[in-house]
């Protein structure tokens, strides 16, 4: 069984953050029948539902239900956002998510005139989603890099959740429920940059991952945001047929010899940066 599969409900975005590659693909956004049909075909084969890839599921006017199916289905889903859009998000807690990923890192070059206003929105979705049972981490992905206002930000946090928090090896418990982690910054994979060029990789995707693109593309993890690497489509196959075919074989058993076979993978600073798949 895949662990987690990113799926791409919406490729569409309200923001223009500095760490986002963005992507050149078309714009789409998930119709209920597309989206019954995706789970159809993954349901019993994936664990883990993570509601992105690209774009800002919040976008989505279907997503409350679309949470409500992937229960129904048997999969665990789990939102990533941005978290301007939380405070119109009633009906996200109501439909009962297993966890949402808030990336507070988002606000930096965004032009979010009032920090104070918008960690008060995040901060009041967390605190009622946390205290039903949804686990909420907020997330600070840019050590190393657009970091300037992070201090500020944790004093913030500090006004809703006083200290003293839990350590973690990521980060703090600061509540039940509610997590603030830290990451660094890192350059998503560009087949075209040679600053990471390594033959030498090991890599999860395949594994216990897979990307599931808006327009039913399979890609191999939730870092090839352009469609890179087209494994198949869902739309057309079935996803066993899509893991059986050479290209995915070949990835898989070339990460199995720590090598990576593909350009794109070859050229990951997520890997090179983190170091978190060296085995």
């Amino acid at each position: 069984m895949i662990t987690r599969c990113y799926l791409e409900i919406t490729n569409i975005c309200n923001l223009d953050c500095l760490f986002c590659p963005k992507t050149k693909r078309a714009k789409h956004s998930l119709a209920p029948a597309e989206f019954n049909l995706l789970t159809d075909r993954l349901q019993g084969q994936v664990k883990f539902l993570y509601f992105h890839l690209m774009g800002e599921p919040l976008l989505h006017a279907h997503l409350p239900q679309y949470i409500v199916t992937a229960r129904a289905k048997g999969f665990v889903p789990v939102l990533t956002t941005n978290g301007t859009l939380l405070h119109k998000a009633g009906a996200v807690i109501d439909a009962m998510p297993h966890k949402v990923q808030i990336s507070l890192h988002a606000h930096e070059g965004n032009g979010l005139d009032n920090i104070e206003d918008y960690v008060c929105n995040v901060m009041q979705f967390a605190c009622e989603a946390a205290s039903r049972g949804i686990i909420i981490v907020l997330r600070l992905w840019n050590q190393g890099g657009y970091d300037s206002a992070n201090e500020r930000l944790i004093g913030l946090l500090e006004k809703y959740f006083p200290r003293p928090w839990t350590e973690r090896y990521d980060g703090w418990r600061l509540a039940p429920n509610v997590y603030l982690e830290f990451d660094n910054m890192f350059q998503w994979p560009d087949s075209e940059r040679d600053e990471y060029a390594s033959d030498e990789a090991f890599c999860y995707a395949l594994r216990n991952q897979i990307g599931v693109l808006a327009d039913g593309t399979v890609v191999p993890c939730c870092l090839d945001h352009d469609g890179d690497i087209p494994l198949g489509n869902l739309f057309a196959q079935s996803l066993e047929e899509i893991l059986s075919s050479p290209r995915a074989v070949a990835m898989y058993d070339g990460f199995t010899r720590h090598e990576a076979v593909e350009p794109l993978c070859r050229r990951c600073g997520y890997a090179a940066v983190t170091k978190r798949f060296r085995k």
